[in-house]
């Protein structure tokens, strides 16, 4: 994959929109990017028209890597004319006119690499925000973020080096490579995807006890369908650990998942610009309703208004020191 991009003119510091859904192809994609020197940065398949435009030309994209799954393609199609920098476009799946077809183009490339030299500190990922206070910023992170997943998979994951761990994430969502590349690489497990166009609760829980999958992540609220669908009808056997992340537990899903499956959920906070910041980590007495403790890989405050450190029972704002500069931390907003 990265021989196939190189002949198509992508290169060190070239920058990469990555709408993948699911697919299993976000694998080599992601880590050709990063052979390349290239910058991945992944997108939901769910952007409209003005999105796509916006992402393009705010970070300056040279090539589009695309499912054809969707209205995503199109979309990219219809503002291409208005994006100066693109200067590729890559389709994963069906054949279109106007678009390289991945599939079939990169079974032709060299199997052979002539490695590019990259430095720890060169841009690797970039991820658009959720842009939860107006448009997403732009995310920038280098080769040390990947690092800073270990204590993600070894610690809060729980990750068996002989198991299997899901995480349920699109692959334009950070909680992907939390979940499904870098610290699972490392702590070498095998990973489980399954490309699925609609969430059904059943499919999922009939997946676990079909391939034995031993940990799961994923948010509460699928927890809580999981439980609506009777969890008793299903083979858990094999799962041994769970963790949970993206919105507020409710103390009900907790103990009921609890009840039902002897298996308690470790919930965990992070962002964009981070990696996993308060946490359950393995061994620790999760309580329900409450995202965890401090990671200890940040030095983490909860300051008031004023800058100045709360008393148990305040409310502040989780605030994270930068120096000395802890490894997962961003780059900066690009």
């Amino acid at each position: 994959t990265a021989n196939y991009f190189r002949s198509l003119g992508i290169g060190k510091g070239d920058m990469v929109l990555v709408i993948l859904k699911r697919h299993y192809q976000f694998w080599f994609v992601a880590t050709a990017l990063h052979k390349l020197g290239a910058v991945l940065v992944p997108a939901t398949f769910m952007l409209t028209r003005h999105d796509v435009e916006y992402r393009i030309n705010a970070a300056s994209i040279k090539a589009v890597v695309c499912t054809s799954q969707g209205d995503v393609a199109k979309a990219v199609e219809e503002c291409e004319a208005d994006c100066p920098t693109l200067r590729c476009k890559i389709l994963v799946g069906e054949k279109w006119e106007g678009w390289h077809d991945y599939n079939t183009e990169v079974e032709q490339a060299s199997d052979t690499w002539e490695r590019v030299q990259t430095n720890v500190h060169d841009p690797m990922l970039m991820y658009f925000s959720s842009g939860t206070s107006g448009y997403p910023k732009m995310v920038l992170h280098d080769h040390t973020y990947s690092i800073g997943h270990l204590l993600t998979a070894k610690h809060w994951h729980n990750i068996d080096p002989d198991g299997l761990h899901f995480t349920i994430a699109d692959t334009g969502w950070g909680k992907a490579v939390w979940g499904k590349y870098y610290g699972q690489w490392m702590m070498e497990s095998c990973v489980f995807t399954y490309d699925y166009d609609k969430f059904v609760p059943g499919d999922i829980l009939s997946l676990i006890g079909k391939y034995h999958i031993t940990s799961m992540c994923c948010p509460p609220t699928m927890f809580r369908f999981f439980l609506l669908e009777g969890v008793e009808k299903y083979d858990l056997s094999s799962l041994k650990y769970a963790n949970i992340a993206g919105e507020a537990l409710n103390p009900d899903v907790f103990h009921n998942w609890y009840e039902k499956t002897g298996i308690k959920l470790m919930e965990g906070f992070g962002q964009t610009e981070t990696t996993l910041t308060v946490c359950n980590l393995k061994g620790m007495e999760p309580k329900p309703g409450s995202m965890g403790k401090p990671s200890p890989q940040f030095n983490i405050d909860i300051v008031d208004e004023e800058g100045n450190s709360c008393k148990p029972g305040e409310t502040g704002e989780i605030v994270i020191h930068t120096e000395p500069r802890p490894e997962g931390l961003m780059m900066c907003y690009y």
